[in-house]
């Protein structure tokens, strides 16, 4: 069986008993049996239908753009019901955190995009008579994007803008932890897209492996580092250029801010940085805080009277904080706060409700620096506060930590500041405030490190699936006589010169009114 653009492409995986190579392997669309071959027909096909050159036309790519932005807007309640059903997010964070975005970031891409194609001339130097350079944007070709659960529809298109802006064919595969949504993108999106040219695929780990080992041109992974490594090592049998977002501890410095008004924000910010975007599950997400130990208790404080003002006395029952992922994720939390020392850190919240999978925001004061909760990325609703003596110290602290994706730093202090940006190394620096980074068009987003690599949103997303292919031009009149043997010190000479860009001493040493100095002709003979 071929699979073709008329058939969503929902996939599971199941091995034939008694093997376990990928040769052997059935795949089934709607209990409709096919191979592994067939697959590689149908990428094969999309390969062809680039080839054909379609997508590289600006009209194709603003109709694709187009096209996603309608889905956006006219699906946009189903969007908001998959992403309640998946993750609990309230329809307003939703809008805000990934419908909102998307199509903010279409806006951007539809009046920017005859911009982002066109070439840009490369200035040359006056030497260079009679010639021409440009830099001109071209699409890599069939590209692989594989997207995380947290923000299941952001992350899945906010890379798609940057690939059929680009002029690209697309095989997107989005996290089957977040079915909802996966299925729901899968569905819809075949209705407003070249479904010739762009594809969605569902299934779990087997099904990403089996798309691991066919070749591309790019593949874009967001996710954990541990996926990522498998991602670049199966990356690297074809050398297929990868771009990993990944994630890390992000760290909020607290200065001891003197004002009410400026404490009062920046508790508020923090808060809904950590809680309020998937309940802490994101990678910008705020993992820990660092703050001077006289004002902590201050912190505190603030921070316990706000999460009442905002999430409720109840939180569970404000609908205002999103679900844990799944049981895993569940457990995985609760273990870390299983920990005697930092069960006894805790200073506000600690509940839980597995059947929910609900866990009330969670303050820690001081927890152990060596327990788990502070080497691995937290990924959820809980909140370690670590005291410094003073606030300078906490540019030490993050350094003797791997790079985060993100540093947010509430402070006034301008030699602080200074210090921050150059002592520090993360994907994104932020000053009082938090994750609104992501949404600016015009900054790229991207880690740096073991946080990953590549950068995207607005232009960098053009960017990331383009090749930036050097195009030169020279007339026939016009020439370096001297670059070609029989080779003399005359030449020599005038190289030097020239590759200096001393337009004098070219005149000088075609007069012979200028002698060389170098012994180097003479070495070379």
């Amino acid at each position: 069986m071929t699979i073709t653009s008329d058939v969503i492409m929902v996939l599971t995986l199941q091995p034939r008993p008694h093997t376990e190579k990928l040769g052997c392997v059935r795949l089934f669309i709607h209990d409709m049996e096919f191979t592994v071959e067939a697959l590689e027909r149908d990428l094969k096909d999309v390969r062809k239908y680039y080839g054909s050159g379609k997508t590289k036309e600006a009209s194709w790519r603003e109709s694709q753009l187009k096209g996603l932005h309608n889905f956006i807007v006219e699906r946009e309640e189903e969007i908001l019901k998959a992403l309640k059903q998946d993750l609990g997010k309230h329809c307003v964070e939703a809008f805000r955190d990934e419908v909102g975005t998307l199509i903010k970031t279409l806006n951007f891409a539809r009046k920017s995009l005859k911009k982002w194609m066109a070439g840009k001339e490369a200035k040359l130097p006056q030497i260079a008579l009679l010639s021409s350079a440009e830099v001109v944007p071209e699409p890599l070709g069939l590209v692989l994007i594989i997207s995380s659960w947290n923000f299941p529809i952001g992350l899945s298109l906010e890379p798609l803008i940057g690939a059929v802006a680009a002029g690209n064919t697309v095989v997107l595969k989005p996290s089957e932890m977040s079915p909802f949504c996966s299925s729901l993108l899968a569905t819809f999106l075949p209705i407003y897209l070249d479904n010739k040219a762009i594809k969605v695929i569902q299934g779990g780990p087997e099904v990403g492996e089996l798309l691991l080992h066919q070749r591309w041109d790019k593949i874009f992974f967001t996710g954990s580092a541990q996926v990522g490594r498998i991602v670049m090592s199966a990356a690297a049998v074809n050398l297929t250029p990868v771009a990993l977002e990944l994630g890390g501890k992000c760290p909020s410095l607290v200065d001891s801010l003197s004002a009410s008004w400026d404490r009062e924000v920046a508790v508020k910010r923090i808060l809904v940085a950590k809680y309020g975007s998937c309940a802490g599950q994101a990678c910008i997400a705020i993992d820990y805080v660092l703050v001077e130990k006289s004002f902590s208790s201050t912190l505190v404080t603030l921070m316990k009277f706000w999460i009442k003002k905002m999430f409720g006395e109840n939180p569970k029952a404000s609908n205002t904080i999103a679900r844990i992922v799944n049981n895993k994720h569940f457990w995985r939390l609760k273990n870390l706060l299983s920990d005697p020392k930092v069960q006894e850190s805790v200073v506000f919240g600690g509940s839980m409700d597995e059947k929910e999978l609900f866990i009330e925001p969670t303050i820690l004061l001081d927890p152990p620096l060596e327990s788990a909760i502070m080497t691995e990325e937290i990924f959820g609703p809980v909140l370690p506060i670590i005291t410094l003596e003073k606030i300078e110290d906490g540019i030490e602290f993050i350094n003797s930590r791997p790079k985060p994706l993100a540093i947010y730093a509430f402070t006034k202090n301008k030699t602080l500041q200074r210090r921050m940006v150059s002592e520090t190394s993360s994907g994104s620096l932020v000053f009082n405030d938090a994750i609104l980074q992501y949404i600016v068009d015009t900054l790229p987003f991207g880690g740096v490190g073991e946080c990953g690599f590549g950068q995207y949103h607005g232009k960098f997303s053009f960017d990331a699936f383009s090749h930036q292919k050097a195009v030169a031009s020279r007339s026939y009149l016009t020439d370096f006589w001297f670059r070609f043997p029989p080779w003399t010190l005359n030449k020599l000479q005038l190289l030097e010169v020239a590759y200096n860009l001393d337009y004098l001493g070219i005149l000088l040493v075609v007069l012979r009114l200028k002698k060389s100095k170098r012994s180097l002709f003479q070495a070379c003979n």
